[in-house]
């Protein structure tokens, strides 16, 4: 379909994003991993109903407890929806969603293999009066953590290889270039708060693009999860260009929810997102709505 407005992509954008029940981050940074975040309270439980309703709140709970940790046991399908906007002189908008499965292995008694990727679709407007819109699919980037399945000292750890593919339909939507790096993750659960940090370093060992990459990602993250899985969160998804030595430092406010729509649990979240640190004609600011799947294993 032809997008001939503004605001016919961004009503768009939201009847595909709210359609996402049958299908965290990339923003402007085509290295951001984004991860949702939502912590059910370790004092979170029935709230004095029947039995089913005992279990449908401790349900509740783990599944808010494993979205929240992007390294558990739980399936899950983030379509994450980003507009950016200001960007260039021509005050243009650029519209991203990414498509973020996360697919656990048990490969030990102890270890768990989880894959996470990242799939960004994007249309983006000319920077320039007169310039040449863009649409089609970036870059995708995976990441292979392993972790163990019990905390280390009351901290959640993973660490494996990040790869990046040049899987971009237009060469202004990606590097084209393949890419690869460390990453780590740590973060630590307790009273209802979730804190911690997601980093990883790609660096392009070959490729058609003009540009080499070597660029850091940096996600420190803080979160707090009332006991009706309302969660109030803030981070940042910095990235660090080594090669023309610029910062990108979105700060993001987000709030999400945690239900069950037919029986089947969701997470919406809605956030915004503004810019403390950007490259020349980098945008100003941005918005953010993300519906996440759930797909628990059934006992």
């Amino acid at each position: 379909m032809k997008i001939t407005s503004r605001q016919n992509l961004l009503a768009a954008a939201l009847v595909c994003a709210l359609g996402a029940t049958t299908v965290s981050a990339q923003t402007e940074s085509i290295f951001h991993q984004p991860i949702s975040l939502t912590l059910a309270p370790v004092e979170a439980g029935s709230s004095g109903g029947g039995g089913a309703e005992a279990n449908d709140q401790d349900e509740k709970a783990e599944l808010a407890k494993k979205l929240n940790n992007p390294v558990a046991s739980l399936i899950s399908v983030p379509i994450q929806n980003n507009w950016d906007f200001g960007i260039g002189s021509a005050n243009a908008m650029r519209y991203t969603a990414n498509i973020q499965p996360v697919i656990p292995i048990s490969i030990s008694q102890d270890w768990n293999l989880i894959l996470r990727t990242i799939v960004p679709v994007i249309y983006a407007e000319s920077p320039v009066k007169g310039g040449a819109n863009h649409s089609g699919l970036g870059d995708i980037t995976q990441t292979f953590f392993f972790s163990p399945k019990e905390p280390v000292g009351g901290w959640v750890l993973a660490a494996g290889p990040v790869m990046y593919y040049p899987s971009a339909t237009d060469s202004v939507l990606g590097a084209g270039k393949w890419g690869a790096g460390p990453s780590v993750l740590a973060l630590r659960q307790e009273h209802g708060f979730t804190y911690g940090i997601l980093a990883n370093q790609i660096w392009s060992y070959a490729g058609w693009g003009d540009q080499n990459v070597s660029a850091t990602f940096l996600q420190p993250f803080f979160s707090y999860t009332t006991k009706t899985y309302t969660t109030f969160a803030i981070n940042t998804e910095s990235t660090y260009n080594w090669e023309a030595r610029e910062w990108t430092v979105p700060l993001n406010f987000q709030i999400s929810q945690l239900l069950k729509i037919g029986g089947h649990p969701v997470q919406f979240q809605v956030g915004y997102r503004y810019y403390a640190d950007k490259p020349s004609g980098g945008p100003d600011w941005g918005l953010r709505f993300a519906v996440t799947l759930l797909f628990p294993k059934k006992h």
